[in-house]
């Protein structure tokens, strides 16, 4: 009997971390396993084109902003059938139109699709009509924008105008929905709806700062049911995703809002600290690494500062590291890897600065215009422009540009990396970069 018990805790031991080790391969929601655009996997690509490093590349129904998620052997994207209202304002430039429009037969379709990541052959797709108002968009992305979530269980495919399914990861069955444009108020954001959906244990997170009447709102993963809901009120105006950091004091929920960086509860919604001045528009999701926030304060080359987590109240005097007074992107979010912080502009220019000090280590003009969020891993940075071209460059303090790869098709949303491989979403095609 002793022995059977050493034999079960041996094979215990070797399956929590086996486990452990195919979970962190997933890149299950925006911005990757912990939210930081960071993969711990080594050996992944550097060289592609479209005749060369390309596994496979499958068309796809519709077109969208939102990134790939990847969990054990499913990939999954969503997008839009069907022209939405565009907004006007923004850029008017052909060549910056990422999410161009596509005529559906019967009206505007939301569209949820699995497929296989191993060869990329399709396991489901869903769609759903696009109901009640659909609120105008800015010309570079529609209500396909926020990026779907999965806990290898369900996917949580959320949209521009309120409605949010959550489907069965092998079948796409719905096991509940809602369309909270209609059961709470109208999703009424200029340029359109932007934040993705947030998994935090059993909780999914839904930010919602559109001006008529922000609200923060937790569901319960399995039933849809609300938690709780935080009213953050009138005049608000974000398009971030809020980040969950863990830590041996806490766990904290971080959103980048108009008035400040806020920490929150999870289990509440109750405000712990905050720091950061008022901005118009934040759009970049802050990230984090070894006890220390980094995040933008956006709107059109605006400060970006680091934040050392902890604290109570108001901690910009306490517990801010250092802070930038201007060059930060306007959309895409940063990423910090081997000890710099990298960022990537609308005017196509890439900086890096050193993690401690804020101080600039180097910057360059990488050509074309970044609206999608630089990725890293292995040493390298990917900066994919909204031509398709993906600029890899070594993360370190020559900047030093080690390949420039295209597929030859626009691209806004951001790469998943899983595997050693690189998944990236264009507005043509789903591709999958690597052996």
């Amino acid at each position: 009997m002793g022995s059977m018990r050493r034999r079960l805790s041996v094979l215990t031991v070797f399956l929590t971390f086996a486990g452990a080790s195919a979970g962190a391969e997933d890149w299950a929601q925006w911005r990757g396993p912990e939210g930081t655009g960071v993969s711990p996997e080594e050996g992944l690509p550097t060289h592609w084109g479209p005749d060369e490093g390309v596994a496979w590349k499958v068309p796809l129904e519709g077109v969208g902003a939102s990134s790939p998620t990847v969990s054990g052997e499913r990939v999954f994207v969503t997008a839009q059938i069907g022209s939405g209202e565009v907004a006007e304002g923004g850029t008017e430039s052909p060549e910056a139109v990422a999410a161009r429009r596509t005529e559906g037969a019967g009206g505007v379709e939301f569209v949820v699709r699995a497929v296989h990541r191993d060869d990329g052959r399709s396991l489901w797709t869903r769609r759903f009509p696009a109901e009640g108002d659909l609120p105008p968009v800015q010309r570079k992305h529609n209500m396909a924008t926020p990026t779907p979530v999965t806990d290898g269980e369900r996917v949580y495919a959320w949209f521009g105008n309120g409605q949010i399914f959550a489907l069965d990861v092998a079948t796409g069955e719905v096991a509940w929905q809602h369309h909270f444009g209609r059961e709470i108020a109208p999703y009424d954001i200029k340029w359109g709806h932007g934040s993705s959906p947030t998994l935090y244990d059993d909780v999914l997170f839904l930010l919602c700062d559109h001006p008529p009447g922000g609200y923060l709102l937790a569901l319960d993963k399995k039933t849809g049911k609300e938690r709780w809901r935080l009213d953050r009120g009138e005049g608000q105006r974000s398009y971030t995703t809020p980040l969950v950091v863990r830590g041996e004091d806490g766990d904290v929920l971080i959103v980048n809002a108009n008035e400040r960086i806020e920490a929150l509860d999870p289990a509440t919604g109750r405000l712990i600290w905050h720091a950061g001045e008022p901005i118009r528009v934040p759009v970049a999701t802050p990230v984090h690494h070894d006890g220390v926030l980094y995040s933008t304060r956006g709107y059109r080359g605006g400060p970006y500062l680091a934040i050392r987590l902890g604290g109570q109240g108001d901690v910009a005097e306490t517990h801010v590291r250092w802070r930038v007074g201007a060059g930060a992107p306007y959309v895409g979010s940063l990423v910090h890897h081997r000890g710099l912080v990298f960022m990537a502009t609308e005017q196509g220019i890439a900086t890096a600065v050193d993690s401690a000090t804020g101080e600039r280590v180097w910057r360059q003009r990488l050509g074309g215009a970044f609206t999608s969020s630089p990725v890293a891993g292995d040493g390298k940075v990917y900066f994919t422009n909204e031509g398709g071209e993906t600029v890899v460059v070594e993360a370190g303090p020559e900047g030093k540009v080690l390949a420039r790869n295209t597929l030859e098709e626009r691209a806004v949303a951001s790469p998943a990396i899983s595997g050693g491989q690189i998944f990236m979403r264009t507005d043509e095609h789903l591709v999958r970069i690597g052996d």
